[in-house]
């Protein structure tokens, strides 16, 4: 049986490269657009906030979401 070693250094870099945010932003953007065609339109601003970003736990991650109570 062969063994493997993963560089976890490479693949760290790899999931934090330009082009990998790129990527996750490119798959949130309908995730963003459904968020803003169902949000409440009282005055506006809610649905104005909403935006997508990336965001990095223990992976690279794209999150959709508003920072207005």
């Amino acid at each position: 049986m062969a063994k493997t070693k993963l560089n976890r250094a490479a693949i760290k870099a790899m999931l934090n490269a330009p082009d990998v945010a790129a990527m996750l932003l490119v798959e949130a953007a309908p995730v963003l657009a459904r968020a803003q065609a169902g949000a409440p339109v009282r005055t506006g601003e809610y649905r104005g906030s909403l935006r997508a970003w990336v965001d990095h736990t223990d992976r690279a991650v794209a999150r959709v979401g508003s920072d207005v109570d």
